[in-house]
Order: C-alpha cells, then sequence, then structure tokens
C-alpha cells in the first residue's frame, strides 16, 4: 500500500523550494563564508559542471599532511555503543576519568562476579570515583557535566559544549523535565523506535530540530526589528517561508536522494523482491517521522515534517555520512601499565588485573557512531583517491581528519574513495551505483580500456 503524507501534498511548492539544489554562486558563497569562519586553510571548495560541488587544493600537500579538520554539522553516538563509551554529546570526546570508564561498562553490562563480594564492592567504588587506579592520573579526562535540562541521556565535557549542544537541536529532542518539545512521552517514542530500528532516525531529527530552532531564531530578530520600527503585522506566510529557506541553508548544499531509493539493497533480499523492500523502508520512515511529529511538530515549520523532505534529509546521510570513530583513553592506560617494569608491573597489576579480566577481550572500544561533515561531505570520489579519512593519535574527538595518501598540488582537486578501492571494476560499480553516478576517474577508463 502506497504512504501518504498529507503535508506533501499542502507544501508541494514548498518542499520543491526546500529541495532545490543551490546555484553555483550560493555554493560559492556559503562555503567562502563557512571557510572563513571555521578557518580552513589550504583547501576551497567550487562549484564542478559534473558533481556540482567539489574540494580543491589551495596549497601543496605532501603525503601524510592533514588536509582537512571538519566540525560536523550533525552526529551522534549509536546507542549501542554508549554502555561502552561515556563521551561528550557535543563534541565526542571521552569524559569522566579512567575509573569512570572503566566501571561503568562494567556495572552496565552487568560484568561484576556474583561470586566475588570484593571485586563487587570494588566496582562500586570505582564507578563513583572512590577507588583510585594506579597511573590513571596520567591520562587525564574532562569531567562529566550534565544535560541543561536534566536527561540522563546525554552529558558533556563542558558547559560551553552542553549550551552549544541544547541552542543547536538538543532543547527540542532531550527527554528531561526542561526539555523544550511538545511531549516527552512521545519524543521517548520516537527514541525508542530508532533505536529498536534504525539509529539515522535521530540524526534526522537532530537535523529538523536545528533547522526549527534557527527559523525561531530568525523569527525573534525579526520580529524584534519590526518592534523598533513600530510595525505591528505579523510576518507574512512568505516572509516566514524565507526564514525557514535561511534555517534549512546548511542541510540544502548536502547531496540528496530518498532514503528508500538510494539505500544499498541488503544481501539477503532478491532482486524480484526489490521493490516491496524498498516501499518496506518508506513505511518505516512514516512510521518514524508520525512519532516525530507527536513530540516536536512546529505548525510554522510544517513542510519540513513531510515525508519527503524526511526521506531526503535520511537519504543525504546515507549518502554522505562518515563514520565517527574516538579512540577509547582505557586502551592506551592498559598499554602503559602493560610497559611497566616488572617489579611495579607486577605489585599494579594486583590492582588492575581483575578488572582488565573482567573487561575481557574487548577491554577497549572505541567511541563509534556516524555523523555528517560540511566540506568532508564535499568531497568527490576516485578510485585512486588523493586523500583519506584517517584519524591521528592527538585526534582526540568527533571531528573528520582528512590526511594526503599523495602528493597533492595546488589547483587539484581533493578526492577520497567512497567504498574499498581494492575491489575489481566492476564490484565498485555496482557498489557506486547507490549513490547514483558511474565512476570516470582516471583508473577506471583504464581499466574499462583494457576489459574492452
Amino acid at each position: 500500500m502506497e504512504v501518504v503524507c498529507p503535508i506533501d501534498a499542502q507544501f508541494a511548492h514548498e518542499i520543491s523550494l526546500l529541495l532545490e539544489p543551490p546555484s553555483p554562486l550560493q555554493v560559492q558563497e556559503y562555503f567562502d563564508q563557512l571557510a572563513t569562519t571555521k578557518h580552513f586553510d589550504g583547501i576551497q571548495v567550487k562549484p564542478t559542471n559534473d558533481y556540482g560541488k567539489g574540494v580543491y587544493a589551495d596549497m601543496d600537500f605532501e603525503e601524510e599532511d592533514l588536509v582537512l579538520k571538519d566540525q560536523m554539522l550533525v552526529g551522534m553516538q549509536h546507542s549501542s555503543n554508549k554502555i561502552d563509551c561515556l563521551v561528550c554529546g557535543c563534541c565526542f570526546r571521552f569524559i569522566g576519568s579512567i575509573e569512570i570508564q572503566i566501571g561503568r561498562k562494567l556495572y552496565l553490562q552487568g560484568l561484576g562476579s556474583p561470586k566475588d563480594d570484593s571485586f563487587n564492592e570494588k566496582l562500586e567504588l570505582l564507578m563513583h570515583e572512590k577507588l583510585e587506579l594506579p597511573h590513571s592520573k596520567k591520562f587525564p579526562l574532562p569531567g562529566v557535566i550534565n544535560c541543561p535540562g536534566g536527561c540522563k541521556e546525554v552529558y558533556y565535557c563542558s558547559k560551553s559544549c552542553a549550551q552549544a549542544d541544547w541552542d543547536f537541536c538538543h532543547s527540542l529532542l532531550c527527554t528531561g523535565e526542561g526539555s523544550k518539545s511538545l511531549s516527552n512521552k512521545a519524543l521517548s517514542k520516537f527514541i525508542q523506535h530508532a533505536n529498536e530500528t534504525n539509529d539515522i532516525f535521530i540524526l534526522a531529527a537532530k537535523a529538523i530540530s536545528c533547522t526549527i530552532l534557527k527559523y525561531r531564531k530568525l523569527k525573534a530578530a525579526c520580529d524584534k526589528e519590526k518592534q523598533k520600527e513600530k510595525e505591528k503585522n505579523h510576518l507574512s506566510h512568505v516572509h516566514n517561508f524565507s526564514l525557514l529557506l535561511k534555517g534549512w541553508e546548511p542541510l540544502s548544499m548536502g547531496y540528496k536522494r530518498r532514503w528508500w531509493d538510494c539505500i544499498a539493497l541488503p544481501d539477503d533480499v532478491d532482486v524480484s523482491d526489490e521493490a516491496s523492500f524498498r516501499m518496506q523502508i518508506k513505511h518505516l520512515a512514516f512510521e518514524s517521522l508520525e512519532l516525530l511529529k507527536a513530540a516536536i511538530l512546529d505548525e510554522e515549520c510544517l513542510p519540513l515534517f513531510s515525508l519527503e523532505i524526511y526521506g531526503n534529509i535520511i537519504g543525504m546521510y546515507e549518502l554522505n555520512n562518515l563514520d565517527l570513530v574516538v579512540a577509547s583513553p582505557v586502551e592506551d592506560y592498559f598499554l602503559y601499565i602493560d610497559d611497566l617494569l616488572e617489579a611495579e608491573k607486577k605489585e599494579v597489576d594486583e590492582t588492575t588485573q581483575p578488572f582488565l579480566d573482567a573487561l575481557g577481550e574487548h577491554y577497549s572500544v572505541c567511541c563509534q557512531g556516524t555523523a555528517f561533515y560540511p566540506i568532508q561531505s564535499c568531497m568527490n570520489h576516485s578510485c585512486s583517491p588523493n586523500a583519506k579519512a584517517f584519524k591521528r593519535e592527538e585526534d582526540k574527538d568527533g571531528q573528520a581528519t582528512i590526511l594526503a595518501c599523495k602528493p597533492i598540488t595546488k589547483g587539484q582537486e581533493v578526492t577520497i574513495s567512497y567504498i574499498d578501492e581494492d575491489l575489481e571494476l566492476e564490484e565498485r560499480r555496482a557498489l557506486l551505483a547507490d549513490y547514483g553516478f558511474i565512476c570516470k576517474c582516471a583508473r577506471c577508463v583504464e581499466e574499462e580500456a583494457a576489459q574492452n
């Protein structure tokens, strides 16, 4: 059965304007302003004839040089990873202490020993930082700051991160008493549905929330200006929508397709069942959207709650997202302990070894999530890329780190690979079909010519 969302028909014109690709001039102006604000050096985003836009080197880079540190527009830690890692909900740095990281994981996973009361008592002390592990002070972490709205779902490394996330989107998605959502109960249902089906819905909710909050901020500024001019007329619908378009601008820059059209067909789904599978995905998105509407619907931003917009936001993430990975300091800690001189190590192990044994083989798990990065997402694909996403030892937060994997000269396009470039030509093209293009990089052209 076809899914029908009344908002799609009611606001068809507004939706088409929201989804209209920005002009080359708009792209250039937006990313020039972003580069100025974020202090990007050495690269420039430019419109292209073939792919809409691309990233170009503004200087020479040698192999392994840092090309870009890109702050995410929207990101999230996977819900299944929250047991393993306590990180800042804004910048995704590990927070608390080595003791909290270890104690919290053991406690939440129920890895204490029911037969060892002594160990369980130590675990309780570790959880509340009343037991200090040897040498843990050599691995300091920022303290834990609670959510301003009082939820127990998100924590931060600083008051500035807490406030930034609150102002950006979390005030509408907080389940605490201070939440600005319409209904905490409805919001909890939406989050539960996302956790049980696909947590990409939470990213889509963040995108809609941040657009609503930007719209409200712009409208408040306009209302204030109107009051100064002593004009009592309300803003027109057309003027309101122009403010919504402005709030939507960061998301308008991302390449989009509807999620149910671009999601890769799973290996266990036969090609003959593809149409049915894509319809199921559309129904799933509609279920999620209805739950989100019950939680944060804003009558002045109704086009954002259309299935067409929701599907395109999720599709944008599906096509452009980068894995969010931050290494755990717990691994560094235990490696340090392992490198101690034998006499000291033997003494220290009496305290640390029981916890390491309880943690088991997966004693150190990275923070894992997904994020949309405004500059990185503009980088086009090549099967022989000159850059790669790679976290160095000093990269301790959720920013995307792009390194040169071969020399890049000034004026040359910076490219990355969207897939495993070690695959054969036909396998690469099959995977790239989900992105909606056939790769014509020099390597593909050469391999195709050799086949023919």
